[in-house]
């Protein structure tokens, strides 16, 4: 591994990079930059296999040094490389700007959302965004064209971190401005009503839509490791709440793990691609994960 690379993996670090755009290339560039493959056949440049020639085949894909060996007629077949539309919906409510060591999971959510809309312009890709709280917000309308990613940089960019959080609000709307197969990508701490969020993903994949999930959350969300009295501050209209972590934190924790089972589970039987990302872990490695998923 290369030195930028490591340098690049610590999120603290990658925050501190001068852009949206910087920390998009470095990390991509520091990945893996896999392709999807339509399972029709078309005429892009990666070979796929021979079949006999028959009337109405292109000459112009007849192999020739197949004929001087066998004395027949084979066309060479080759993999179309699909255009898919990714629609990156970003959770902009106040609970994204928790974080407990340096980096929030709404910077986080930034870029990422960012490195995956450079990853997949890069590979010819249509890509949407589109930001919510309590209710929709932003939409930018899906484009392929690379000037497209100053567009979507900018709409991440306006993410503020307020309100409450309405998951199936903005699945909803979504669902309704989507007219062709794609893919919708959800980045969220998904506190929120699960059942209600995971029903509406489940209708989006029976449309055929897919569907991945990014689950961030923050260490201190899955361990709550404070001491003594402490002030815990409602981010989303809550009233704040003073309270003795010791006495919580093991109720605490098994409502969490509940919540986050309850996710994954329900992603599992809907078919739904699921990734749990901790605040503290690289970014790197959640981009390398959506890309082993997309080979797969």
């Amino acid at each position: 591994m290369t030195e930028p690379r490591e340098k690049y993996l610590d999120p603290a670090v990658v925050m501190k990079l001068g852009g949206l755009l910087v920390r998009a290339r470095s990390l991509v560039e520091g990945a893996i930059a896999g392709m999807h493959r339509s399972p029709h056949k078309g005429s892009s440049v990666e070979f796929a296999e021979y079949k006999e020639y028959t009337p109405g085949d292109e000459i112009k894909h007849i192999d020739w040094k197949a004929f001087g060996r066998v004395d027949k007629y084979y066309v060479k077949q080759f993999e179309d490389e699909t255009n898919l539309r990714a629609y990156l919906v970003l959770d902009a409510s106040g609970s994204m700007n928790f974080g407990s060591e340096g980096v929030t999971k709404l910077q986080y959510a930034q870029t990422l959302a960012a490195s995956l809309a450079y990853l997949l312009l890069r590979q010819g890709d249509a890509v949407s965004a589109m930001v919510f709280d309590d209710k929709p917000g932003l939409f930018l309308p899906p484009s392929s064209k690379s000037s497209h990613l100053d567009d979507v940089l900018q709409v991440l960019e306006s993410m503020a971190g307020q309100g409450r959080t309405d998951i199936a609000v903005a699945m909803q709307s979504l669902a309704e401005r989507v007219r062709r197969r794609g893919m919708m990508v959800l980045i969220s701490d998904m506190l929120d009503d699960a059942p209600r969020v995971m029903n509406i993903a489940k209708v989006m994949r029976k449309r055929r839509q897919e569907v991945v999930i990014f689950h961030l959350m923050d260490p201190a969300e899955l361990e709550l490791p404070y001491e003594g009295l402490t002030i815990f501050e409602g981010l989303e209209g809550e009233p704040d709440l003073l309270v003795d972590p010791d006495d919580i934190r093991d109720h605490y924790r098994q409502e969490m793990l509940a919540h986050m089972a309850s996710i994954e589970r329900e992603c599992l039987e809907g078919d739904i691609e699921y990734f749990r990302v901790s605040t503290a872990s690289p970014l790197e490695k959640a981009i390398l994960d959506f890309i082993v998923g997309r080979l797969r």
